[in-house]
């Protein structure tokens, strides 16, 4: 389950998440959905190409999209989420770049740069997104294709700013998902608390949310246009009452 303890919970950086939750991270919902839509979707933007994938962690996507013909390269802050990358089947195959993926830091051009289940959200201010799109366009070979797969912020979900719900109860365990909400720096401090006989478990997460709109200002700014914008990756249409998005941009 990871370390458990009680006390004040330390300075969040690029890697805490992904240090906190490797252990558990494949049976955890976001790690555990089945990638094979993805996949699908993106061997057919990139068949046969060479793809980065922004904050690989675990290799959900990377390893199956790899195993489709796809020379995948990844990069993640969390040594931790790598190594359970490395420990996989053809994980040792995967090239990987330890560090912040705001700065792509991969050798080499891309055919096609991916970033999967909101992680792109995972840089924490405006500057940093803009920064990122405008490195993902200078490693884009011409042509080349930037997919994000992001939510759709639902404001609805806060009394206050802030939000906690249960999310599992057992006779040993309480799962709880807490989070405080700034909306001026569009800001989401949450964590998921697992309180136990054992003691207090925190996997904390924080993210910089952006609106589709905005995204595709950031993407223009970047030198980025927008070609598609799904529902999903299965392609279904995107309209007012999607939750989330997939959105394909091309280089300029």
């Amino acid at each position: 389950m990871g370390t458990w303890f009680t006390g004040e919970v330390d300075r969040y950086e690029a890697a805490t998440y992904g240090d906190r939750i490797a252990e558990i991270y494949d049976q955890w919902p976001s790690g555990a959905l089945d990638p094979t839509s993805a996949v699908t979707l993106l061997v057919e933007l990139a068949p046969g190409g060479r793809a980065l994938e922004l904050g690989v962690g675990t290799g959900r996507v990377a390893l199956p999209l790899a195993a489709r013909g796809v020379e995948v390269v990844g990069i993640d802050a969390s040594e931790e989420m790598v190594a359970k990358l490395r420990a996989k089947p053809g994980g040792a195959a995967i090239d990987v770049v330890i560090g912040d993926f705001a700065d792509v830091a991969a050798p080499g051009t891309f055919d096609m740069v991916y970033v999967a289940f909101n992680t792109f959200f995972a840089l924490l201010t405006q500057d940093a997104q803009i920064r990122c799109l405008g490195n993902v366009a200078a490693k884009l070979r011409d042509g080349g294709r930037l997919v994000l797969e992001c939510f759709v912020p639902d404001m609805g979900r806060f009394d206050r700013h802030q939000t906690t719900r249960t999310t599992r109860v057992t006779t040993d365990e309480v799962h709880l998902d807490t989070s405080l909400h700034d909306p001026v720096a569009q800001r989401i401090d949450s964590a998921h608390v697992v309180m136990g006989a054992r003691g207090v478990a925190l996997y904390p997460v924080a993210i910089r949310y952006a609106w589709p709109a905005e995204l595709d200002a950031m993407a223009l700014v970047a030198g980025l246009v927008l070609e598609h914008r799904y529902a999903d990756y299965d392609r279904r249409p995107f309209t007012r009452d999607s939750p989330a998005h997939v959105s394909v941009y091309r280089r300029r």
